[in-house]
């Protein structure tokens, strides 16, 4: 279905010329609809690998505790999140083309006061990642970050490691 969606347009962006009898010079191609519409399908596809690798994860780890869960977040396109011990990892569209990656931890800091210790809850967050569409030959749509291409596959493996690591201590 997704593959025929730019023809699909043509098809609505012809009968729309000829009901109006003017030329669009544009005709057929949408930048912003084109990278809105990528940016939720690339995020789509990295939730999938995400639930694929946080299954295997949990699958092949002998205890309950330390389970990786993954949640979608309301009232958003695609956005979802990674949590495991208080810690959150959350990848959300930030602008069409744009993807944040952000690391959170919420919980509780001891900072000594004079005479006692109180405790504290605190959120730690990590620098945003921004992953990046940039236009390439043909209308073809290139993610990257720090403008250089990604291949989905690798930016997973680093992110769930990172997770992992980060969330185990």
């Amino acid at each position: 279905m997704e593959k025929i969606s730019w023809i699909k347009e043509l098809v609505k962006a012809e009968q729309q010329m000829e009901e109006s009898g003017l030329v669009d010079m544009s005709f057929g191609f949408d930048a912003e609809k084109i990278l809105i519409n990528d940016t939720i399908q690339f995020l789509l596809a990295m939730k999938t690998e995400f639930v694929d690798a946080s299954t295997s994860f949990n699958e092949l780890k002998p205890s309950a505790l330390g389970r990786i869960k993954i949640y979608g977040i309301a009232k958003t396109h695609a956005d979802f999140m990674l949590f495991r011990n208080g810690f959150k990892m959350i990848f959300s569209l930030k602008a069409p083309g744009q993807i944040s990656i952000r690391f959170n931890f919420i919980g509780t800091n001891y900072i000594p006061t004079p005479g006692m210790e109180a405790a504290q809850t605190a959120t730690n967050v990590m620098d945003e990642h921004i992953v990046e569409a940039k236009w390439g030959a043909f209308g073809e749509v290139i993610w990257t970050y720090q403008n250089q291409p990604i291949k989905l596959e690798y930016m997973v493996r680093h992110y769930m490691t990172l997770f992992i690591k980060e969330s185990s201590k």
